[in-house]
């Protein structure tokens, strides 16, 4: 995938890039909006890894990334959310 399907495609690869690296915030996400030079520099925050690393873990995912990965982040994140509203945290 290339960084103009990047931008396109942003909302709805969020599931999947928020699953891929948990540290990123909502927050992050929205300011990312597809772009992959602040996506790099989102990495290179949360995690302490050098740019060169980002930059190689971003064209990693965006060369494995597949629209059936939507599909799975979006899934797993409302399996969490319904466990979290039926098992709130410290009262299992």
């Amino acid at each position: 995938m290339n960084t103009d399907q990047m931008t396109g495609k942003w909302k709805q690869m969020k599931g999947a890039a928020k699953q891929q690296w948990g540290k990123l915030t909502d927050d992050d996400l929205q300011v990312i909006d597809g772009k992959r030079d602040v996506l790099v520099g989102k990495l290179q925050e949360r995690y302490g890894i050098a740019k060169e690393d980002a930059q190689k873990k971003a064209d990693e995912w965006l060369k494995s990334y597949r629209p059936s990965d939507e599909h799975a982040a979006y899934t797993q994140h409302h399996e969490e959310a319904n466990r979290e509203q039926h098992h709130p945290a410290g009262k299992r």
